[in-house]
């Protein structure tokens, strides 16, 4: 039967939106009055290459079997829904409206899946080894997070690159790396037949006899999505330098030994936690896909943009390798660039709430 999702975030959510649509099931993208406007009007366009092909495919939630619709968050009644996915970037929720909406949301008890890449908070409680860890200063509002039953919280690890064009629509999204969602379970056996459910219907899809690209793949581990960590940290928030921003591929091939040292470490504080080795990503498979990647991070262009708030998982880390006693000299100073580069931002006139920054998994 038809699924009803949830989505904050009406950008990089687009995809996941578009994914479910395509299966037959339906969405809602929570987002602003204009967007919802445009949405519910023109639908929603990505943009995605098939594999052997030489060109993007654009695929418009009109002609989808699914029904596609959009709202501000004031307007939302979760009573229809079945899923919630969280698709926007972190400070985002910091918006008092969102703030309201996901209040209601955990009242509600309806489970989470996160495909952003900084890490629900109670996903993280979820974790032995960070449940009391000093983590809350990683996040522009962690009250956002303290009414969420941390088993109705998981994460999907963002590994989709995509971005919205600057010349297009605001309903438009072009995907430029179309990889796999990987999520972790939730703690509750009947919100993971639900997710193994939506998983089936999505790689069962095809489009003129062709295989999709960009599956839901659901994993029985709670540390498969701590894979991304090791790719953030070599080249996202590496994009970010003291002066302009630098490509992916720049922030990896520049120096490629150092970029595999700090890929290590990260690797091993994942292990540290309690990851699989063979759940993570080979950096030289990493590395690889870098090659191809030719503009700077969403987090990068965001703070380039003057913006006063990102999402941190820089901090992220920092933090928990100095909490587990493995600092790391290279993540210490990526971190102090961001921070200087954000304070740049507030003290040049970007100040105020955390505004809507790039929602892109790149």
């Amino acid at each position: 039967m038809a699924r009803n999702v949830l989505i904050l975030g009406a950008s990089y959510g687009s995809l996941l939106a578009t994914k479910l649509l395509m299966a037959g099931h339906n969405a809602t993208l929570v987002c602003r009055k204009q967007t919802a406007d445009l949405i519910n009007r023109d639908g929603t366009e990505v943009r995605i290459k098939l594999r052997d092909e030489a060109t993007h495919r654009s695929i418009v939630s009109r002609d989808l079997p699914g029904i596609l619709d959009a709202a501000e968050p004031a307007d939302v009644d979760l009573s229809r829904y079945d899923l919630v996915g969280l698709a926007m970037q972190e400070p985002q929720y910091a918006s008092p409206a969102i703030q309201l909406l996901m209040n209601k949301i955990a009242e509600a008890k309806l489970p989470c899946l996160s495909i952003m890449n900084m890490p629900p908070l109670p996903y993280l409680k979820r974790i032995p080894a960070l449940a009391k860890m000093d983590l809350e200063q990683a996040y522009a509002n962690a009250a956002v997070w303290e009414r969420f039953e941390p088993g109705l919280v998981s994460l999907c690890s963002p590994d989709p690159q995509a971005f919205r064009p600057p010349d297009e629509a605001a309903n438009v999204l072009h995907v430029g790396l179309p990889t796999n969602f990987k999520a972790a379970p939730f703690a509750d056996e009947t919100h993971n037949l639900l997710l193994r459910e939506l998983e089936a219907d999505i790689d069962a899809v095809r489009l003129d006899g062709q295989d999709v690209p960009v599956k839901l793949k659901v994993f029985d581990s709670m540390f498969v999505p701590l894979a991304k960590w090791s790719m953030l940290l070599t080249g996202n928030y590496r994009c970010i330098t003291p002066q302009e921003p630098q490509s992916i591929r720049d922030a990896v091939h520049g120096n490629i030994d150092l970029s595999q040292s700090i890929y290590r470490h990260v690797d091993a504080i994942a292990q540290r936690l309690g990851a699989d080795p063979a759940d993570q990503v080979p950096f030289e498979k990493y590395a690889k896909a870098a090659e191809s990647l030719l503009k700077p991070s969403s987090a990068a262009r965001a703070v380039a943009g003057g913006a006063p708030a990102i999402e941190r998982v820089d901090l992220l880390v920092k933090l928990i390798s100095h909490q587990l006693g493995v600092p790391n000299a290279e993540i210490d100073r990526t971190v102090q660039i961001v921070n200087q580069k954000l304070n740049q931002g507030i003290t040049t006139g970007e100040t105020g709430a955390p505004r809507a920054v790039p929602v892109a998994a790149t």
